[in-house]
């Protein structure tokens, strides 16, 4: 059941990054308000697990002035992340904590959530588990006393590791998944909304099994669907592999992604993500056997195109609502700042980014998305400026 909209809710002023988008199913509570955030009622807190997610919380609250401390059993870790700016690496008074942060591979969240139940008596405990039922299943089986603990999931990420890429900016206009459970006092869930404010995410709630399985649709699947992709290019033929364009990065980018934490990932959801799969397994054999028939062809692709437009793009755009304008660009230094400067002094509003690098010669694929209204003016603009317009 999703909780009722009864907790205050938080969000700081903007710092310094464009907005982005966060995948959330449109039943869950949503909080996107504006109000004061008072930093005390989380400082001192103390992150445990110092990699990208954990540094990144890190480094966003100590800009915020909290005082923060970090703990990870690879020290180097905590190490890289203090050099960063993502906090301390003494051990804080137990009596004082007044947030715990477990930024852990899955596996070992009940057992740390369970330790600093006890170790630190004052302090609300939260996560950043990708997956929330099997947590709220296995802490329930050690029959300890739960209020302190809310459960916690930022959607945001990168298929890169370790604190070396950590950025207090990770989390800004992304979702904030907040677990919270009835039984969790008012102000249990309150800090929590402070850490994902200070973060600059945008809060939602929801229940743990209502989470698992939206992320099973939006991030598990899709995470299986570019590893498989990426698996069959093991097989490609060198020469052919040559051939590989924007597309197939495009759609095995995350394939990269860390082993050890997709694994537990993985392992912890395993029903809502085998139903994807059965559904999918359907897809294909429908596909296989229907292959030759250009209806059913057809169908697929408009489906598919209306599941890129559901997506929720800049500001809640739909990908529908912006035109993409292609240009070549040289591989040279200044080459890009050049071009943007001209699109910003002829008052165009570039809404999107992406580029492709061509692998035969020094040259890339600059996709700017604008307002379908002035991509003929930033056409007209390319052309006058001498630019290789591709679209």
């Amino acid at each position: 059941m999703a909780l009722p909209s009864k907790w205050p809710c938080w969000i700081a002023p903007a710092r310094r990054c464009a907005p982005s988008a966060g995948s959330v199913p449109s039943n869950s509570t949503s909080c996107w308000a504006t109000t004061d955030v008072s930093i005390d009622q989380i400082s001192p807190t103390l992150i445990i697990g110092a990699g990208l997610v954990g540094a990144s919380i890190g480094c966003a609250l100590s800009e915020a002035g909290a005082v923060v401390h970090l703990k990870d059993r690879d020290r180097s870790h905590a190490i890289v992340a203090a050099g960063r700016g993502a906090g301390r690496l003494e051990d804080p008074d137990p009596s004082e904590v007044k947030l715990v942060v477990i930024a852990t591979p899955p596996a070992v969240i009940p057992q740390l959530v369970a330790e600093s139940l006890e170790r630190y008596p004052s302090a609300v405990i939260t996560d950043v588990g990708s997956v929330k039922a099997r947590i709220a299943s296995d802490l329930q089986a050690l029959r300890i006393n739960l209020a302190r603990y809310v459960g916690g999931h930022p959607m945001a990420g990168s298929h890169q590791s370790g604190p070396l890429t950590a950025a207090s900016e990770l989390f800004v206009d992304r979702t904030w998944v907040i677990t919270a459970r009835p039984e969790n006092p008012q102000w249990t869930v309150a800090r929590v909304r402070v850490l994902a404010s200070t973060c600059q995410a945008r809060i939602r709630e929801l229940d743990p099994g209502e989470h698992d399985r939206a992320v099973a649709e939006v991030s598990h699947f899709p995470q299986l669907m570019s590893s498989l992709t990426a698996a069959r290019l093991a097989q490609v033929p060198p020469e052919d592999l040559r051939l590989a364009g924007q597309g197939v990065r495009d759609v095995t980018r995350i394939a990269a992604s860390d082993v050890t934490m997709w694994r537990q990932i993985v392992s912890a959801n395993t029903t809502l993500i085998r139903e994807q799969l059965v559904a999918l397994r359907d897809d294909l054999d429908h596909l296989i056997d229907a292959i030759d028939d250009p209806r059913v062809v057809i169908d697929l692709l408009n489906r598919g195109n209306e599941g890129v437009r559901a997506l929720p793009g800049k500001r809640g755009k739909r990908p529908g609502e912006v035109v993409s304008v292609v240009v070549e660009i040289p591989d040279a230094p200044g080459a890009l700042g050049q071009l943007f400067a001209r699109i910003t002094t002829n008052g165009v509003n570039i809404e999107d980014l992406s580029i492709e690098h061509d692998t035969e010669r020094p040259a890339g694929y600059l996709s700017i998305a604008v307002a379908p209204d002035r991509a003929d003016a930033l056409r007209q603009l390319i052309r006058e400026q001498g630019w290789g317009l591709r679209s």
